[in-house]
């Protein structure tokens, strides 16, 4: 192969780019540019090696009518996309039993297990070695009762390679000169961290893949060929020796045009940002389980994430949203802007929460990357590795069969 085209310019389309370009393999990246539309820039910054157990779980399913957003949780859909949610659904509850939900354990325990040192190989052939923050992260309780029933959870819960500890009262302290009160107790994750700044990240993979002599091309694909030929939205066509669909929310159309079933959906988050900001940048990204509200500070200021809505992708956001979020910030007495940045975006997501990543059966010079769901960013850099093996026919480091979109038929 000599010649490939990337449709996507997030993460994991960016790392793949770079990788691919720096292996000799002339890249295009074809993306529309809008970079406040997608996960890769909303996120929560939050580098997740600990997230091995997929959500597609009957103890999900379980607890599901008490993280409604009808009663303050953080699950929701959009009624208007129910023909949408409705078949995914379904597919969702298949995967939700024990056989389906070992196999996705394992496949997710797998890509994982490396994708903290895949961060930082990726940071460093971007010449940006510091973007990678490896200090771990925090689940706080501010009651002893929610801690004593959270606790529980995670002990039950396996954490891949990273490991947890109880946070000290001095590690505890720290949070209360940015809170009204100080947590009851908390968790350390260690082996896990984050990014300094989300969109710095991809910044510099862009210019490193520039710089390497990759090409972006501002535009969308409308249409892809087996044979590697892409019509651009504006009417162009671009013409490769492969194809890399990795497109996040919107690959699902590019993947049913070469014939793959793919059942992905848009399964959105929600983030408000303040510049305005007390927050230590030492205090790692920390989640208030009670609240359903995760905060990382980045070089920009204070981000507060939360919310899982399906639906469509590109959506307007529900103001409700962030409303009930900006109360949260305030009942915990975090120092916020009145005004702050609002943002809603998609995350890709598969009913087993298996991100599919491969080579097309049908069509073998078409690669696809995506469905990383809330591991988009964790499992960028460790996907770009893996796409790579298969476009430059070496062995990859993990076996690439549980990850295959044809298991959806």
């Amino acid at each position: 192969m000599k010649s490939i085209i990337v449709i996507g310019g997030g993460l994991v389309g960016a790392s793949a780019a770079l990788r691919l370009q720096l292996a000799g393999i002339a890249t295009t990246l074809v993306d529309p540019g809008d970079v406040r539309r997608a996960a890769s820039f909303g996120n929560a910054g939050h580098i997740g090696t600990e997230q091995v157990s997929p959500w597609s779980s009957w103890e999900n399913v379980r607890r599901s009518p008490r993280s409604s957003f009808l009663v303050g949780g953080p699950l929701d859909f959009r009624w208007r996309d129910a023909a949408m949610v409705a078949p995914w659904t379904q597919r969702f509850l298949a995967s939700c039993g024990p056989a389906a939900f070992a196999r996705g354990q394992a496949a997710l325990a797998a890509i994982l297990t490396d994708a903290m040192g895949a961060w930082h190989r990726i940071a460093a052939l971007a010449g940006e070695p510091d973007l990678v923050i490896p200090h771990g992260h925090a689940t706080v309780w501010m009651s002893h009762e929610a801690a004593e029933r959270g606790r529980g959870a995670l002990g039950e819960a396996p954490a891949g390679p990273a490991k947890t500890r109880e946070m000290t009262r001095a590690e505890l302290d720290r949070y209360a000169s940015v809170l009204r009160a100080t947590p009851a107790a908390g968790v350390l994750f260690e082996g896990t961290g984050q990014v300094s700044e989300p969109q710095a990240v991809r910044d510099a993979i862009f210019a490193a893949f520039v710089n390497a002599g990759g090409e972006i091309v501002a535009d969308s694909a409308a249409h892809v060929s087996a044979d590697g030929r892409v019509t651009l939205g504006s009417g162009g066509v671009r013409k490769a020796d492969a194809i890399l669909i990795a497109a996040g929310a919107w690959s699902g159309e590019l993947m049913r045009q070469l014939g793959a079933a793919t059942p992905l959906i848009g399964e959105r988050g929600y983030h408000l940002q303040s510049a305005e900001t007390d927050w230590p940048f030492d205090l790692p990204t920390t989640v208030f389980e009670e609240t359903f509200v995760i905060f990382s500070r980045f070089t920009s200021g204070l981000r507060a994430t939360s919310f899982l809505e399906f639906g469509s992708p590109g959506a307007p956001g529900d103001a409700r949203k962030w409303r009930l979020l900006q109360r949260r910030i305030a009942d915990l007495g975090v120092r916020f802007s009145a005004t702050p940045e609002r943002w809603v975006g998609a995350r890709p997501t598969l009913p087993d929460y298996v991100p599919a990543i491969g080579r097309l059966a049908r069509a073998p010079n078409v690669f696809y990357a995506f469905g990383h769901a809330h591991l988009g960013l964790t499992m960028a850099p460790i996907t770009a590795e893996l796409v790579l093996a298969l476009a430059t026919e070496q062995t990859p480091s993990i076996d690439l069969a549980p990850f295959k979109i044809e298991r959806f038929g």
